[in-house]
């Protein structure tokens, strides 16, 4: 088993559309409930759009902003809130994900979408007072693990939203031409354009390969231990080691690449923090490790694995985003 993946035009996850209700009043108790209820839709679409959770929350807030800045009589003209908030939500981020380029291209070092934990697992919260509501947990599947979002950071910011509103969310070319304000014609070459980027999956391997999650355990064991030639075996020869330290943690600037060079930096690491904690997490749905520093979560990786080892890690130390990431006060006090 592997972490690649396939979201063509036949493939992904079957998320359900918005934009079949009948209108309702202005008054009805449904009219409100059915704007709230979209904030888990809306949030979901904005975290593949965005990659970042803190940006995702800001666009969904500015979108139920702009419909809360409306007048009661524009409100009732809407025939479809649900729809109207998906095309702000989309608008709103397309604009952000023009101006993140050019915050990136100024980031110190490699940028990672910001890792997610398990639902079971999240934090409110920098301070991580208590968990989220449910309705803003985003949904883990294969369109937010790791590997995809950074196939996602590749594309231009209108390829991206023509390919997460069709391919992963399955609006159809005229409703993301009306979201998008261009023709059902280019949002389709958008989409395919941005489909091109998308690497084809591995071919399955014949022989048993090791589940993922007991790949990652059996790095995590090695890396404790320091055993770096178990580490290397565990490696791909051409593995790639990516950190995102964002200039407030050490990392290394640029992809490490090569087993060894990669298991020589994992000791490195190990010895620089004695002490370290590492703990077996779901990060972005798939098996992945996080490392703790004297009771603080300092690191978040995750795995992209290719038949029987490690092909690629994503290593998120920036501590802004590692705030849902934060031991929980029972933990701490375990």
């Amino acid at each position: 088993m592997t972490n690649s993946f396939s979201l063509g035009r036949s493939e992904g996850v079957p998320y359900p559309r918005r934009g079949s209700t009948a209108k309702c009043e202005a008054g009805d108790v449904g009219y409100t409930s059915e704007v709230i209820d979209e904030r888990r839709h809306l949030t979901n679409l904005a975290y593949r759009l965005l990659g970042s959770v803190t940006e995702a929350e800001d666009a969904v807030q500015e979108t139920y902003a702009r419909w809360y800045g409306l007048t009661p009589a524009r409100q009732d003209a809407v025939e479809n809130p649900g729809a109207w908030l998906t095309t702000v939500a989309t608008r709103v981020c397309l604009d952000q994900l023009g101006s993140a380029r050019a915050r990136r291209e100024r980031y110190v070092g490699e940028w990672i979408p910001e890792p997610l934990p398990d639902r079971t697992e999240w934090i409110g919260g920098s301070a991580g007072s208590g968990p989220v509501d449910p309705a803003d947990r985003i949904t883990l599947d294969e369109s937010v693990n790791m590997a995809f979002l950074v196939v996602l950071e590749a594309m231009t910011p209108a390829e991206r939203v023509a390919f997460v509103l069709h391919d992963v969310f399955r609006y159809p070319f005229a409703e993301v031409a009306a979201m998008l304000g261009r023709s059902p014609a280019a949002c389709r070459q958008l989409a395919a354009a941005a489909r091109r980027r998308v690497p084809a999956p591995a071919p399955s391997s014949p022989a048993a390969a090791p589940a993922p999650a007991g790949l990652v355990r059996a790095f995590k064991r090695a890396w404790e231990a320091k055993d770096i030639d178990a580490l290397v075996s565990l490696l791909a020869p051409d593995a790639t080691l990516v950190a995102d330290g964002g200039g407030l943690a050490g990392a290394v600037l640029r992809p490490l690449e090569g087993a060894a060079r990669i298991a020589d930096y994992l000791l490195f690491i190990a010895a620089k923090a004695p002490g370290l904690t590492l703990l077996e997490r779901t990060v972005n749905g798939t098996p992945g490790l996080v490392a703790r520093h004297t009771g603080t979560t300092v690191t978040v990786a995750a795995f992209e694995i290719t038949g029987a080892q490690v092909a690629r890690i994503w290593a998120v130390r920036n501590p802004e985003k590692l705030g849902p990431w934060q031991p929980r006060a029972e933990e701490e006090g375990a």
